[in-house]
Order: structure tokens, then sequence, then C-alpha cells
């Protein structure tokens, strides 16, 4: 199990899935060979295969330990969810709470569950089946994320669904974010979640109402990020944006906004979907971004 010390605080990452997830030929839609064959040196194996084009990922969640709260940090896709036509995420069944047990976490010691966005793999685990009914997997958490965010999904849920993307979220909406409405704060702006510990600050671009969670103690900071960058190459490559960037040209200022954040202050930038070592801290000189290790 990973693990890093902000302070005196203590993240966890948890493991939903691992591996060459997806196409980057699909999911990148500026993807050019000739730019991965650049940077093949620092990206493959570990970040990239190369030999089918698929990105090395990771579907995860970050647990914060505090000395006197829980906190989990983006719900994954969750167990027994109807997710046709994602065949890998469609009624998936993993030991995803047991690997909380590991850190000695059971669902009822949660705090708050803190949304970066509301896309099918960030909220799932908001909810489980039990008796045939979605209920709150978190139990006596407070369910934080953007009014913003929810209020852009709330109306997409009204509009036509035939298109496959536009389902899925319709899906998500219905079994993981409105069976935990009665638990949840819709927050605006920036929002100071544990005094002088844990802060919101509006991101959007990859959705409108996207959000990055900064923790900061003792002169140290990490900052969860969620899908503003999804992959490492978009550090590189700035202005890659994936194709489920609901504002291209915002999320691209959003990207350098945040990469530029983390450059200065030393922070230490954790992703929602990055593979091994899952987090890195951020340099920049006259070629753009980099990632190092943490």
């Amino acid at each position: 199990m990973e693990s890093w010390q902000i302070g005196n605080s203590t993240v966890y990452r948890i493991e939903e899935q691992y591996g060459p997830l997806f196409d980057a030929t699909t999911f990148f839609p500026d993807f050019d060979e000739s730019v991965i064959q650049q940077h093949a040196h620092w990206m493959c194996p570990s970040y990239y295969d190369l030999s089918n084009h698929r990105l090395i990922a990771s579907i995860h969640s970050f647990v914060i330990k505090t000395p006197h709260h829980t906190v989990l940090i983006d719900g994954c896709i969750g167990n027994d969810k109807s997710r046709m036509p994602y065949r890998d995420w469609h009624l998936m069944n993993t030991p995803y709470l047991s690997r909380l047990q590991t850190i000695g976490i059971s669902p009822a010691d949660v705090d708050f569950v803190m949304c970066t966005h509301l896309h099918v793999d960030h909220v799932g685990w908001n909810t489980r089946l039990e008796n045939g009914q979605w209920v709150p997997t978190f139990p006596n958490a407070k369910y934080l994320f953007s009014k913003t965010e929810f209020e852009f999904w709330q109306a997409e849920r009204n509009k036509n669904e035939g298109e496959t993307f536009a389902a899925i979220n319709n899906q998500t909406f219905d079994d993981s974010v409105l069976p935990i409405m009665h638990l949840a704060e819709l927050i605006e702006g920036q929002h100071e979640v544990i005094s002088d510990l844990l802060a919101i600050q509006p991101a959007p671009g990859h959705t409108p109402g996207s959000i990055t969670i900064s923790l900061s103690e003792g002169g140290e900071e990490a900052l969860f990020s969620g899908d503003i960058m999804h992959h490492p190459i978009q550090i590189a490559e700035t202005h890659w944006n994936s194709a489920y960037c609901e504002l291209p040209e915002q999320a691209i200022a959003t990207r350098r906004d945040v990469l530029s954040h983390c450059c200065n202050h030393g922070s230490l930038l954790m992703p929602a979907h990055f593979a091994y070592p899952f987090c890195g801290h951020i340099h920049q000189d006259d070629k753009g971004f980099r990632l190092s290790g943490p």
C-alpha cells in the first residue's frame, strides 16, 4: 500500500484498476505518434505501452488520515453498476473496501468524501448496492463537490440519452450521486474544509465544476488534481486534452495554472490516474514542464 507523509497527515492510495487501460489514439484527439516517440525515453515502459499505443494508467482513490479526520478523494467506479458498453467497468466486483480495511478504515470511519468532479470513474463508491437499493457507502461522511458541477450534470440528465457517454453519465448521476444528496454539501468558489489544512479551489475545464484539493501542513503541500491531467504526457504537452474535456480551452489554461502552482510551491502533484509512482513534483525549464518522482 503506497503512502506519503505531508506534515502530520498520511495520504494512502486505494487501487481499483491498474494497467494498459486506455487507447491513446482515441483518448487524445491530438495524438501524434512522432510526439510520443519524442517522450518515449521517459514514458516507457512505466507510463506507456509503445507496442499497442495504450496508456498505462490507474483508477484509484486517495485517502487522507489527519490526526483528527479521515478524508476520501474520488470514489472510482464502484461495484455492481451497469456500465455497458464499457465492459471493463460493467458490474465490477473488486476488493476496494477490503483495501480500505488494510489501512484500518471501515466505511463508517470516513468523515469527508470529496469528488474532484462527477465523471463515472470518480463517484462510483459514493454508493453501494444493499437489498436492491443504492445506499451511501460512507454513511457518516459529508460528501463535498461543486455546486456548478452538480447543476451541470443535473441539466445534462434531462437531455437526450442517445449518445453513449451521455447515457453512462446519466446512469452514474442516478446511482452514484442522487442517492447521497441528503449527505452532500454543494460548494462554490474557494472553500476551506479543515482549517489551515484542507482547501478546495475551482479548476474548471475538464468539467465545468472541476476542483482541486490541497493538503497543506508543516510547509508541505499535496495537490489532488483529479483529471486536469490524466497522463504524464499532458505535463510535457500541456495542450493535449482528453476526448472527455467539456471546456477544451479552459482545460488547457487550468492545466498550465496547476502545473505552475506546483512548480512555484514545490507541491506534490497527486492526479487521479497516473501510473506508478502515481504522483510527483513539477519542474520547469526553457523546454516546458517536466515530472520528477515524489
